[in-house]
């Protein structure tokens, strides 16, 4: 079942969109389908030299979906702590196939990190890399059936092929962790059917790729996040596009560009920090001409999309969503108007509003809660052993983002905040997100993280953490007057070296507000 959009306006596509979600579906079908209609093309390459065609992984992923299946029964969980490379791609397909559940685990987690998802899952089995799991002792908790990643393709040889299992559409497949910015990370466990939910948006963040016409999709996002598994592999994969495995821990921009030029990338998802480090290169001499380059997880600055623009021969399709319901607002530049640093306009198929206490839509302009209506293909089933949790996450049919944010006349969302990380200065309510897009605009300043912290008088008033050269207050300070207004200027700018984020690069405010008070304390001290 793939989606198929013209090139027309969002509001065109949307008046004529309708969801076609079968009462069976499995995520496998998608590969098996690429199998059939592009049986040579290369389905996986890895710069290091192997690489399979839709044919090769159609029939590993069968063979190996029969491996599993001798092991576990339907509806069991697996762990999959792997990076990107071919064994992951095919462990995922099997997993499906066979009717069992994915606990994608990433590799830059650390032992109890790893073992927490694994017993909160409560995987029968993990698929692992035996280096990986030795540089973390105790990850893997007793009992636990182990198979290492290099076994898979000789018992794949040794396999027959498993049909794919009939599961519906509504049946679990992936088990997903949330970042974890503050307690523990909360599963939430994702139908087959989201797979058909994400297709709108990465057809539009795509730039509409034209059908049965090669592509090849990188991204340096891991495969163990929803940015890495649902926005790029599943999604390429179950429309016959090329995906290129390939990441490091930490990323390096020229590497990145040796990797898009030697394998001709269409392609890329690039999260914020990676078009950051990418920019600092400066004005690149041998442009690259990427079809689409999309990003999430923060607003970006305008000067960043020009950049891209400019070098790598596409402007930012940015977009919005969240493990539990993803891939729900965006940009496409090709259809609609880019509005740097918006989230976008609703991709066809999902009715998202802005709403207040009681769940009503609220008029352009003001600030309430992103909400998605649901029922939606793209929406979570729930939270993995907390119904109380799940039922906090809606209010009605509305399944709550947690984000705030406002519609614009055109009916373009721009965040605001978290609900949680919302500053109120003297009865202002003011999002970190435009603050720090004003510090942003100043070309000395890589990065910025704005706080809300006590202050007697005001309630609370405004800390920005920089990373970029230091003694810039006042020209920062004036930015932020200029763009935003006297009431949103920080009180104090700190320069750091980096930010501390979480392994989806995502900014940990609770810690950045930790770091204050211990250094308030010290001080007082």
């Amino acid at each position: 079942m793939r989606i198929h959009l013209p090139r027309r306006p969002r509001r065109e596509l949307a008046r004529s969109f309708r969801w076609r979600v079968p009462e069976r579906f499995n995520l496998a079908q998608g590969l098996a389908q690429s199998a059939r209609d592009f049986p040579d093309r290369p389905a996986l390459i890895e710069p290091e030299g192997r690489r399979v065609s839709f044919r090769q992984a159609h029939e590993l992923a069968a063979r190996l979906a029969s491996v599993l299946r001798e092991r576990l029964a339907p509806g069991e969980r697996v762990g999959i702590l792997l990076g990107q490379r071919l064994e992951t791609a095919l462990i995922h397909h099997a997993i499906y196939r066979a009717g069992l559940v994915a606990v994608p685990i990433a590799p830059v987690l650390g032992s109890e990190a790893i073992r927490y998802r694994l017993e909160h899952a409560r995987a029968r089995l993990l698929v692992a890399d035996p280096q990986l799991l030795e540089a973390r002792p105790g990850a893997a908790p007793e009992g636990l059936s182990l198979l290492p990643a290099d076994r898979l393709l000789p018992l794949a040889e040794a396999a027959r092929p498993l049909p794919i299992q009939p599961t519906a559409a509504e049946d679990p497949a992936i088990l997903l962790y949330t970042s974890g910015t503050t307690g523990p990370p909360k599963g939430a466990l994702l139908p087959h059917r989201v797979l058909l939910g994400h297709l709108p948006g990465f057809y539009l963040y795509s730039n509409f790729p034209e059908p049965g016409r090669p592509k090849v999709y990188w991204s340096p996002a891991e495969w163990a996040w929803a940015g890495g598994l649902l926005d790029v592999l599943l999604p390429a994969w179950h429309y016959g596009f090329t995906v290129i495995a390939h990441r490091k821990p930490r990323f390096d921009p020229e590497e990145a560009l040796w990797l898009m030029r030697r394998f001709r990338v269409s392609h890329s998802f690039l999260f914020p920090t990676a078009l950051k480090r990418l920019r600092a290169l400066g004005r690149l001499s041998r442009p690259l001409t990427l079809e689409s380059v999309h990003a999430g997880g923060e607003p970006l600055a305008e000067a960043l999309i020009e950049w891209s623009r400019e070098n790598l021969g596409q402007p930012v399709n940015e977009f919005y969503g969240q493990t539990e319901a993803n891939l729900l607002v965006g940009q496409s530049h090709l259809v609609d108007p880019l509005k740097p640093g918006s989230m976008g306009l609703p991709y066809p198929g999902h009715r998202v509003e802005v709403i207040d206490g009681e769940g009503q839509p609220l008029p352009p302009g003001e600030v309430g809660e992103v909400a998605l209506r649901t029922p939606d293909p793209v929406a979570f089933l729930g939270y993995e052993r907390d119904p109380e949790r799940t039922r906090a996450k809606f209010r009605g049919r509305w399944l709550l983002t947690g984000d705030l944010a406002r519609r614009d006349r055109d009916g373009y969302f721009w965040y605001v905040a978290r609900k949680d990380d919302l500053i109120k200065v003297a009865g202002y309510r003011i999002g970190p997100a435009e603050v720090e897009a004003a510090i942003l605009s100043h070309p000395g300043v890589e990065q910025v993280a704005v706080i809300g912290v006590p202050d007697p008088e005001r309630g609370q008033r405004i800390v920005a953490f920089v990373v970029g050269e230091p003694g810039r207050d006042a020209e920062l300070k004036e930015r932020v007057r200029q763009r935003v207004g006297a009431h949103a200027v920080p009180s104090e700018l700190r320069y750091l070296e980096a930010l501390p984020v979480t392994a989806t690069g995502k900014v940990q405010r609770h810690r950045l507000k930790a770091l204050w008070q211990s250094e308030l304390e010290d001080g007082e001290g």
